[in-house]
């Protein structure tokens, strides 16, 4: 699959649009980074950026340990947003 990355600039101004999208996602049980991305049809390396910025302010935390791919899951802190 070949993605043109968009600018990140672009992908910066959507963080706050993105939290609902991906505590929707995560409601029912913890996702890594891929699953996420494919649930909400943006490519990973955006969602790489909301869901960290997310982990920082305490809307997600890792959920276990990583899997065989070094993919850690994420789950909803129940912090509103």
């Amino acid at each position: 699959m070949n993605q043109t990355l968009r600018d990140p600039r672009e992908v910066m101004r959507e963080e706050m649009l993105m939290h609902a999208p991906i505590l929707a996602a995560v409601a029912e049980e913890p996702l890594t980074i891929p699953q996420i991305a494919e649930r909400i049809g943006h490519p990973a390396p955006e969602v790489v950026y909301w869901v960290m910025g997310m982990r920082r302010y305490g809307f997600l935390s890792e959920s276990g340990d990583a899997d065989d791919d070094g993919f850690f899951a994420y789950a909803a802190t129940g912090r509103q947003v």
